[in-house]
């Protein structure tokens, strides 16, 4: 069964002649003007619609799909979340990880389970890793400094040992 990963989500109808006006999720906005397909959930299936057209406004996206030529044709695609498959993930620079790689992670130090990565904040200066602990919530700069090593196919962050981390190793 494919994968597939969350990039944005169709706010409104733009213009007249069957664009959409997209919020993006993804680091990479350039991304959208390689896109040849994209999938559409409807009623827990996902739809491929394959993209006509892209064009960048002042800090958003718009897309145009074959086959939607007007805002009533639209309508039914307002709200929805678009999706790409593995094909179409991009590929990330060396020590990047995806947030879908993260979330979930089991989290250790000193060879001591701390907790499972729930949520990756995105700030200006770095991303903050929420870490569940036992019902309390611990954040955790996604810096070198904290860091050692993250595994993702094992879905396992170690941090340095000598990171100043407020938590209880008991």
């Amino acid at each position: 069964m494919p994968e597939f990963f969350l990039i944005a989500k169709i706010q409104s109808a733009f213009g007249k002649e069957g664009f959409v006006r997209i919020f993006s999720y993804s680091d990479f906005p350039e991304r959208f003007f390689n896109l040849h397909k994209v999938y559409i959930e409807f009623f827990e299936v996902k739809k491929i619609f394959y993209v006509e057209e892209v064009k960048k406004k002042k800090d958003f996206f718009i897309l145009k799909f074959e086959n939607f030529n007007n805002n009533r044709d639209v309508e039914i695609l307002i709200g929805k979340d678009i999706f790409v498959d593995e094909s179409s993930v991009i590929n990330l620079p060396a020590d990047q990880y995806f947030i879908h790689d993260l979330i979930g992670s089991l989290v250790f130090r000193n060879n001591v389970l701390i907790g499972k990565i729930i949520e990756v904040l995105k700030y200006p200066a770095n991303d903050v890793y929420v870490i569940d602990a036992d019902g309390k919530e611990i954040l955790i700069p996604a810096v070198k400094e904290f860091i050692d090593k993250f595994e993702p196919s094992e879905k396992k962050l170690i941090l340095s040992p000598d990171a100043n981390i407020d938590y209880d190793e008991n």
